[in-house]
C-alpha cells in the first residue's frame, strides 16, 4: 500500500527505490487505474499511480508501488510532460504509460515524454477518440451509428430541424468537453437549451456534435474489450498476424439505470459486434487496448456504435478475469515480452461494482441480477467461487474499499466516476 504524495515527495520516494522491471505509469488513479494496477502487479510489474487528486482509490492498493500528483494535462500540457520526464529521471529507467481517461491518453500521445513507452498507438488513438472522425470512419465502413451532425460543418438550426427535439449534444473530444459542459452528453429539450450549450462550447473552442436520441433497449448494450497487437489490423482469422485478445461484455445493469456507468457486466458472445468493432480499429490502424461501445437501437433493430475508448475503462477487470489480461498484453508488447502470458483460464464471467449496484437496489432503480450463490460468494470474500469478479472490493486488498467508504461519507468528491 502506498500513500498519495505531492509531486516533490513522489520524486523523493522514487529516488529511494530500485526497479528490476520497467514500471508502469498509470493515470488516473481511481477505479480504472486500480483495475490496471492489479492486473499488472499480479505479474510482478511495479506500478506508479499518477493523478491530480489524492481522493482516488488506487493509491491505497497493495498493487501500487508509489502514487502522487502530477500537473493535470488539461491545465498545462507542457508542465505535465515536464513532470513525467522528471519522474522517469528519478526512476532511473524507462517506464510504460497507461492513460485511463481520455485526457491522459491525449496528453501522453501529444507530448511524448522522453523515456516513456506508450502502451497504446499514440498516432492512431486521437483519431479514434475524436467522435467526428470515428463516425466518419463508421459511415465509410457501413457500421451502424446514430444520426449525427458536426456543428462545425452543419448549421445548428439545420441539425435541430433534421433531428427534432429532444436530442443530444456531445463533445467531439469527451473529457475536454466534459470540463466545459460538466458532462459528456447533454440532452437538449428545445431551441433555447440547444443554443445555450452551443454558445458555451463555442466560447471555449470545443467542437460539439448533435446526435439523435436513440431508442435504447436498456440492459442490451455490447462492448468489445480488446487488445490489438501491433500488426494485427486484419480481422480475417486466416492471416498470420497476431490475433486480438477480445471479450464482448454486456452491461446488464448501469447506475443510473439508463445512461449511467456500468455496475454489472457479463461476458457474452456477439460475432457481429466483435467484427464491426475490429473493423473500425483496423481501418484506423490502431493497436493497443480499447473498448468499443454499442447500444441496441429498438427502432433500427440492431446495435449501433456510440464510442471507442482507446484505453482501459471501469470494468477492465472483467476481461482479465475472463482470461484476457489486456493491460499485461500491452505491457509485454512494448517491453519485448511474451504477449501470450496475458492469456489464461477464465476465472469469472461477471463483473460487479458493489457501490453502484447497492445504490441502485436501495433506490429501486436497479434489478437484482445476482444469484443467491453469487451474493454468498461475494459476501464471503471469494466471488470467483461463483464466477464473479468485483471492482474495488477485494478482501485480499482492502485499502481501496476503505478509501472508497471514506470518500463516500466525507463530503469529498473524486472528479471522475471511473
Amino acid at each position: 500500500m502506498s500513500h498519495f504524495s505531492s509531486f516533490d515527495a513522489l520524486c523523493s520516494a522514487l529516488d529511494d527505490r530500485t526497479f528490476d522491471r520497467l514500471p508502469a505509469l498509470v493515470a488516473n488513479a481511481h477505479i480504472t487505474g486500480l483495475g490496471v494496477a492489479r492486473a499488472l502487479a499480479a505479474h510482478d510489474v511495479p506500478v506508479v499511480a499518477l493523478d491530480r487528486s489524492g481522493d482516488g482509490v488506487a493509491p491505497a492498493s497493495t498493487a501500487v508501488t508509489a502514487a502522487g500528483e502530477v500537473t493535470y494535462p488539461l491545465d498545462d500540457r507542457d508542465a505535465f510532460r515536464e513532470d513525467v520526464e522528471e519522474l522517469v529521471d528519478r526512476i532511473g529507467r524507462e517506464a510504460v504509460a497507461f492513460g485511463c481517461m481520455d485526457e491522459w491518453v491525449h496528453a501522453f500521445a501529444e507530448t511524448r515524454p522522453d523515456g516513456v513507452r506508450l502502451s497504446f498507438d499514440a498516432d492512431a488513438a486521437p483519431a479514434v477518440l475524436d467522435k467526428e472522425e470515428l463516425y466518419a470512419r463508421a459511415d465509410r465502413l457501413g457500421v451502424p451509428y446514430p444520426e449525427t451532425y458536426s456543428l462545425d460543418e452543419v448549421d445548428p438550426a439545420d441539425a435541430a430541424e433534421a433531428l427534432e427535439f429532444p436530442f443530444l449534444v456531445k463533445p467531439a473530444r469527451k473529457r475536454e468537453g466534459e470540463e466545459v459542459l460538466g458532462t459528456n452528453v447533454v440532452e437538449v429539450a428545445d431551441a433555447e437549451a440547444f443554443a445555450e450549450v452551443v454558445d458555451r462550447a463555442q466560447s471555449a473552442d470545443i467542437r460539439v456534435l448533435a446526435q439523435e436520441q436513440v431508442d435504447v433497449a436498456v440492459g442490451e448494450d455490447r462492448s468489445l474489450a480488446s487488445y490489438v497487437p501491433p500488426g494485427s489490423v486484419d480481422v480475417d482469422d486466416s492471416t498470420d498476424t497476431p490475433d486480438p485478445l477480445a471479450v464482448v461484455g454486456n452491461a446488464r445493469v448501469r447506475h443510473p439505470r439508463a445512461f449511467g456507468t456500468s455496475c454489472v457486466v457479463d461476458v457474452v458472445e456477439d460475432a457481429t459486434v466483435r467484427e464491426q468493432a475490429l473493423s473500425v480499429l483496423a481501418d484506423a490502424g490502431y493497436h493497443g487496448i480499447s473498448e468499443s461501445e454499442f447500444v441496441y437501437d429498438r427502432e433500427r433493430g440492431e446495435h449501433v456504435l456510440l464510442d471507442v475508448n482507446t484505453r482501459p475503462w471501469k470494468w477492465i477487470g472483467l476481461p482479465v478475469a475472463a482470461g484476457r489480461n489486456l493491460p499485461l498484453a500491452a505491457y509485454e508488447a512494448v517491453t519485448d515480452g511474451d504477449v501470450e502470458r496475458a492469456c489464461g483460464r477464465e476465472r469469472a464471467s461477471r463483473w460487479v461494482y458493489l457501490r453502484d449496484l447497492l445504490a441502485g437496489l436501495a433506490s429501486g432503480d436497479a434489478p437484482n441480477v445476482l444469484t443467491g450463490e453469487q451474493w454468498h460468494a461475494v459476501a464471503g470474500g471469494r466471488p470467483v467461487d461463483a464466477g464473479v469478479t468485483t471492482g474495488v472490493f477485494d478482501t485480499a486488498d482492502p485499502g481501496p474499499t476503505q478509501r472508497l467508504v471514506e470518500t463516500e461519507f466525507s463530503g469529498r468528491d473524486y472528479y471522475c466516476s471511473c
